[in-house]
């Protein structure tokens, strides 16, 4: 009988996670109108191993985002059509959740020990931030969309720019992290979670973005202590 209430537990819980990578999914989609695609995820058929030794499903050898990516559909099929993405998560209840960025939201991404010094300078200068999200090897910080003009003008006026700082904007996807589970996530085996949750303004449905160049400065300040040429591995 324990056996029995234990295998049950277990499948309960496998299809509360199913759940709510759905209705994560759903809601990203529907009520913020954020375009998202299922990601292709990890191949499990081997023994399970450390995340930075975790092998993606997808068929390119050393794949530098493992997991985290689209393959089918691709990248261009992202929507925010609440059909699509039902049937999409129904078809795959544990497929990571990937953000197409450049249209509604962008962001911007360091290594993680920069991207939590940028937070601290951030909070110190008292700027206000936005939705703050972190993967095993990377710090994500989701700002309103910008264009490849208005970046480039705020990049001109740094007297350097680490090549560990990343802009994810039009082309563009990061991993988004379940809703409402602080440390849960679909793509990194739990290391995927919200470090600032999304929040919304008053009579609005999606979160507050902040403007790229509110942050730029921290972000490069802080990548200047990072490495420079690092893998992209999310």
């Amino acid at each position: 009988m324990r056996e029995i209430l234990g295998r049950r537990r277990k499948i309960s819980g496998r299809r509360k996670a199913r759940t709510a990578s759905r209705d994560a999914a759903l809601a990203y989609a529907e009520q913020w109108n954020w375009r998202v695609v299922p990601g292709v995820g990890l191949d499990r058929r081997g023994p399970r191993r450390p995340h930075a030794e975790q092998v993606c499903a997808c068929p390119r050898a050393n794949c530098p985002v493992p997991g985290a990516h689209p393959l089918d559909p691709g990248l261009m099929a992202a929507t925010s059509d609440p059909r699509m993405v039902g049937w999409w998560w129904a078809q795959r209840p544990e497929a990571p959740i990937v953000l197409a960025t450049g249209h509604g939201v962008s962001a911007a991404s360091l290594p993680a020990i920069a991207g939590e010094r940028a937070l601290d300078v951030i909070d110190h200068l008292g700027v206000r931030i936005g939705p703050v999200l972190t993967t095993p090897s990377r710090h994500v910080f989701l700002v309103a969309p910008y264009s490849l003009d208005e970046l480039g003008e705020l990049l001109d006026s740094q007297d350097w720019v680490p090549t560990s700082l990343r802009y994810h904007g039009d082309g563009g996807y990061v991993p988004l992290p379940q809703l409402g589970t602080p440390g849960a996530g679909t793509a990194g085996e739990g290391e995927l979670r919200w470090v600032r949750e999304p929040v919304a303004e008053d009579g609005e449905d999606a979160p507050w973005l902040p403007r790229i160049g509110t942050l730029v400065d921290a972000l490069v300040r802080a990548g200047r202590t990072a490495p420079d040429n690092d893998r992209l591995r999310y």
